[in-house]
């Protein structure tokens, strides 16, 4: 190779620089002067390069930057000018191995290419990769950027270096959109369209971007989960990992939160939500009691879903001293003391009513106002509602007679409409302090909506009936109508007369007022984890009853088709009559010779098999399958019962903290003097073109987490002050990610150097027999080759198993100290192999070369790129040094390891 003339490896037409072949070996060899020589002669410019070569030119510098060879690196840098896309995918190469120096190198020749370039180079160009085919060769996914690849491998530095050079992640834009780079991205691939954007989404999705690239980066993880979650219903495709994605999303808000360290910058992240609302119609201005601050942010967690962050100690703490207020005893209060104190309230609820709507201000007032003592009032006012229902059913069964006829009073029946009529003035309330879309988001609601539009209906209809008798009598007391709204029998009655659809509403009404109980439940927590896991189970059966009403149906079909020519079946030959007969076959309640035909025996026949079939399929399939599908919710909520219950009782929790709420039902519907205060209030304000002045009650930041250049007093607001505090958070998370991750990388070269010492062991066992198998017979130069081999192929898989060990040092300097080891531990008279020992004199020959003809050939080099290059030099010189001396250290313990095997082979 070195008599090669130029000729032969080089041509120039056209100034056109073709890649040399022995550009490679030279590379992997180490030596820089050749690869001077072998670039120095042209201008450096790759024209008109073919896939072949582009590949070849791509390899030699991806090559020089998996060796961590910088002086290689700023040789081909210096010499070829690379084009942005080759850059490209070296900067992957570099940021994949983790070489901040590297990747510096190649972002300052993007630089000096935006300077001296006609074709100006943009950040954005990244995005083209897509259509770069070049790159498919790669083992880089598409649409994998230098920022995306440094966020998944959560790589701190490199994240934060290219984005100081001005790289970004764009957002991906929706999956329906139809704009004309999305279209041409699907028409060109829709493979590498799709896996772009996932590719993208993952960086987007990084700790490392979420926290350097966003101001709020917790408002931010927020947003992003919320999005994911919704991707993974869109494109079920990839739905495993957008739900890792959003996992990873949720795991950054709650570490930011873990990182909090007093109390203002608990407050400063959870009572500021962070989101653009207007100040007086936003979420941050929901007025809750007085002295209980708004938790803005975390009512946005639980409406964003986000359970872990809701259910982080740090957020249960300040719910739980919330709740509590000063009545600190009830903490950690014992079960029996419990249930005493919550039965004296049910049996005081209207005496503490009463207090409270006379002196709202006074100490019992004070008391009333504890979100926990407003829970259980609510609680008991709603239990009284449940025991006025059962009384009055108590009351119709003891008047039977006049309750099923037209002479029962209106009142007699309708008492629990105070309750309902209070229960309705307190939905409107909550509407308008939470605003419909807040609202609507609790399905609780829903029901509440369908129980009091029930209830409103049956009485409208009693009031219906009561007044079409009193009109038709008014007019005619003779006539039918007269005769049908006052004194006719209930057989008389038409289907669908009022009374009856009004006493089938109510008794629908009272059940599902009995079930609305269940949603105090979450406020315990065995009780609370059982009414989630119903919650669950409810939602499986409904999925499930779509399944079963398809084969139900069919099967009605077909054997009522069989049976309706035989007009004699009582049960069957009927939609209604064979719906049932199925229905309750399910639960083992028919008798199968119900589809006995004897008169005709090929209906019979198919009846049977049917019927068998409908038997096998519903009983012993679904019926198993949907006990299974039950049985797999109920363990799901087991394995994090912890979180659901916490955060079913933190949204329990913030209902009670609103302010306007406090009186239970039905002393709510009572104007108070507070309320006639606040509506006087109200249009002196409007009068008076006044508004009240928002103070900010928030500390002054404190001295430890105060940024360079601005201080506590300089911040204008509760915005700065958390927007501070978010950034001392980011910057805590950083360094402990740093700390965690250097501490990891300490593990893993420890665990490899305990593997190279058993590799070193077992290499010196098998010279040693060797050895000793060529002592004790003839033909010694057999076994010498024998044992040069063995040591060939174990330094061969040395180097192969542990490439990274020594990334900085010469691949030739440590070629040849594989080579002496090999001699060293060969110790008992084995010779290695000429072939190894012309490799290393030809490789310190080479070296030594190199070393004088650098100064002369680095002169003609091109100066490019210029700028850092003796600093990269100096680094490279003082790297080289000291893992030198780590190599010198790791061949003096092999040294003592053979010495330690000699001691046990004499003993």
């Amino acid at each position: 190779m070195e008599h090669m003339t130029e000729d032969n490896w080089r041509e120039i037409a056209g100034k056109k620089m073709k890649f040399p072949p022995s550009l490679i070996g030279a590379i992997y060899d180490g030596n820089v002067a050749k690869i001077y020589k072998l670039l120095q002669t042209s201008d450096g410019i790759l024209r008109q390069l073919d896939d072949t070569e582009d590949r070849s030119w791509r390899e030699a510098l991806n090559l020089a930057i998996r060796m961590s060879n910088e002086e290689i690196i700023v040789a081909l840098l210096g010499c070829v000018k690379f084009d942005f896309r080759q850059i490209h995918e070296a900067l992957l190469v570099a940021v994949d191995m983790n070489l901040i120096n590297v990747v510096k190198l190649l972002l300052e020749r993007l630089d000096q290419q935006k300077g001296t370039s006609h074709n100006k180079v943009d950040i954005m160009s990244f995005s083209l990769a897509l259509f770069d085919h070049s790159i498919d060769s790669s083992r880089f996914a598409p649409g994998v950027t230098p920022l995306t690849l440094a966020s998944q491998k959560d790589l701190f530095e490199i994240v934060d270096l290219l984005m100081k050079k001005g790289h970004s992640i764009p957002s991906p834009h929706k999956i329906s959109c139809s704009c004309p780079e999305c279209l041409n991205g699907r028409q060109y691939d829709m493979l590498k369209f799709s896996l772009s954007r996932m590719n993208t989404y993952k960086g987007l999705a990084s700790k490392p971007y979420l926290a350097i690239a966003n101001e709020d980066a917790m408002l931010s993880a927020f947003k992003l989960s919320r999005e994911l979650k919704q991707l993974s219903k869109k494109e079920p495709e990839f739905k495993p990992e957008y739900l890792n994605l959003e996992e990873l999303c949720e795991d950054l808000a709650v570490e930011l939160l873990g990182m909090c360290r007093n109390q203002s910058e608990v407050n400063a992240i959870l009572n500021d939500s962070g989101e653009d609302v207007e100040p007086d119609t936003g979420e941050d201005a929901q007025a809750f009691e007085e002295g209980i601050p708004n938790l803005a942010r975390l009512r946005l967690a639980v409406n964003y879903n986000q359970k872990r962050f809701v259910a982080h100690p740090i957020c249960q703490q300040v719910l739980t001293s919330i709740w509590c207020g000063k009545l600190t005893w009830w903490r950690g209060s014992r079960t029996v003391w419990i249930i005493f104190v919550s039965s004296s309230l049910f049996l005081a609820m209207p005496i503490l009513s009463i207090a409270y709507w006379v002196a709202p201000r006074s100490k019992v007032g004070q008391i009333v106002r504890t979100p926990v003592i407003k829970f259980l009032l609510h609680s008991s006012s709603y239990i009284w509602f449940l025991v006025l229902l059962l009384v009055e059913s108590i009351i119709a069964q003891q008047f039977r007679d006049q309750a099923s006829s037209r002479n029962q009073p209106i009142y007699l029946n309708s008492f629990h409409m105070i309750w309902v009529v209070g229960y309705f003035w307190y939905e409107c309330k909550e509407v308008y302090i939470e605003g419909l879309r807040s609202y609507l988001l609790d399905w609780w609601n829903f029901l509440d909506i369908v129980i009091l539009s029930m209830y409103l209906a049956s009485f409208a209809l009693r009031i219906v009936i009561f007044l079409s008798g009193e009109l038709y009598c008014s007019s005619d007391a003779n006539s039918y109508y007269c005769h049908y709204y006052t004194t006719a029998d209930r057989r008389e009655w038409m289907q669908e007369d009022p009374q009856m659809v009004c006493e089938v509403l109510f008794a629908i009404t009272s059940m599902l007022s009995l079930a609305r109980l269940t949603s105090i439940l979450p406020a315990h927590e065995t009780l609370g984890t059982l009414q989630i896991s119903i919650g669950r189970m409810i939602d499986d059966m409904m999925r499930f009853m779509f399944l079963l009403m398809i084969i139900l149906t069919a099967f009605l079909c077909g054997i009522n088709n069989i049976y309706v020519h035989y007009v004699d079946l009582e049960r069957l030959g009927n939609f209604n009559g064979t719906l049932q007969f199925l229905f309750w076959t399910m639960f083992g309640m028919e008798e199968p010779t119900s589809v006995d035909v004897s008169d005709y025996v090929v209906a019979e026949f198919v009846g049977r098999i049917l019927y068998g079939i409908f038997t096998i399929v519903m009983v012993i399939v679904l019926l198993n399958m949907l006990v299974a599908m039950i049985t797999n919710s109920f363990q799901k909520i087991e394995d994090d019962a912890d979180v659901e219950w916490k955060f079913a009782r933190s949204r329990l929790y913030l209902c009670y903290f609103r302010e306007g709420l406090t009186l239970p039902v039905p002393f709510n519907i009572i104007p108070t003097p507070k309320s006639f205060f606040y509506l006087l209030r109200y249009v002196m304000r409007k009068l008076c073109c006044l508004s009240g002045k928002k103070h900010d009650d928030y500390p002054p930041l404190p001295s430890t987490i105060a940024n360079a250049g601005v201080s506590g007093a300089q911040a204008e607001g509760r915005e700065a002050y958390r927007l501070q505090v978010i950034k001392t958070l980011v910057q805590r998370y950083i360094e402990t990610s740093r700390q965690e991750f250097a501490e990891k990388q300490r593990k893993d070269l420890g665990n490899r150097i305990t593997e190279l010492s058993k590799f070193v062991g077992r290499l010196q066992t098998d010279i040693k027999r060797l050895s000793y198998g060529s002592g004790s017979g003839s033909g010694g130069g057999s076994k010498s080759g024998d044992a040069s081999t063995v040591i060939s192929k174990y330094i061969l898989g040395a180097r192969n198993r542990f490439p990274d060990t020594d990334p900085g040092s010469d691949p030739p300097s440590r070629r040849r100290s594989l080579l002496l080891a090999a001699q060293t531990f060969s110790g008992d008279g084995v010779e290695p192999h000429p072939t190894a020992l012309l490799h290393a004199r030809l490789g310190a020959q080479g070296e030594g070369d190199g070393e004088e003809e650098e100064d002369e050939e680095v002169q003609r080099c091109p100066p490019y790129p210029s700028k850092g290059q003796e600093e990269g030099e100096a680094e490279g010189e003082e790297g080289g040094k000291t893992e030198e001396g780590e190599g010198e250290t790791v061949e003096g313990e092999g040294k003592t390891e053979e010495g330690e095997g000699k001691t046990e082979e004499g003993e």
